[in-house]
């Protein structure tokens, strides 16, 4: 009888660790940028680079906007990693929550699958598996975007590092892993930056001289 109580609560656990991860997806489809945005009457997935994210957040509404915009997008990678560890130590259920995030983020439900590029909340779940990797990447990310002014060349640059990162300083195989898998979703989304840097078109943070 004890044996089958404690089964039926290590399936309770999974359940609900399963729903966080669920929930993780519907935290990250929130579309911050979008909504804030369209506080201000302005239709973001149809002006400026058509994208949902901070930067573009930055071009059309200004700093304050742009960085209320990165903050909460930060969070969605965030907030769904701490909830799950509270109900489970494993390591897989707690980065598939970070992920869940990441994709509705990057796929979110409510814009028909039309999101952001992932940068931000990818830092997001980096700060809640690792914070001392993510003082280190934030401090990269700053320096990049000061001496290039591009946002898009930190977030091809910052990912793969992180990844060899985890993996040099030895972290959990399923953290190490998912920075690998998200370093490459990251780079892809970013397809279109890395053809307009290509061509010269890619714009700056602060104007394109």
């Amino acid at each position: 009888m004890t044996a089958i109580f404690k089964l039926g609560r290590i399936a309770d656990v999974n359940i609900t660790v399963l729903l966080t991860i669920i929930l993780g997806y519907l935290i990250g489809s929130i579309p911050f940028g979008y909504l804030i945005a369209r506080a201000k009457n302005i239709d973001i997935l149809s002006q400026g680079s058509g994208n949902i994210g901070a930067t573009n957040v930055f071009r059309l509404l200004g700093p304050l906007p742009g960085v209320i915009v990165f903050a909460l997008d930060l969070s969605k990678g965030t907030v769904p990693v701490l909830i799950t560890r509270q109900l489970t130590q494993n390591a897989w259920f707690v980065i598939l929550a970070g992920i869940a995030a990441l994709i509705g983020h990057s796929f979110p439900i409510f814009l028909k699958f039309k999101g952001g590029r992932g940068s931000a909340t990818g830092l997001g779940i980096l700060l809640a598996i690792a914070p001392d990797i993510f003082f280190g990447a934030m401090l990269l990310v700053i320096l990049i975007i000061l001496t290039t002014r591009y946002v898009s060349i930190a977030s091809l640059v910052v990912p793969p590092l992180v990844a060899v990162a985890f993996f040099v300083l030895e972290r959990p195989f399923p953290y190490t892993l998912a920075a690998f898998l998200v370093s490459v979703l990251i780079i892809a989304r970013h397809i279109p930056n890395i053809k307009r840097l290509q061509a010269g078109t890619e714009p700056r943070i602060g104007g394109n001289q």
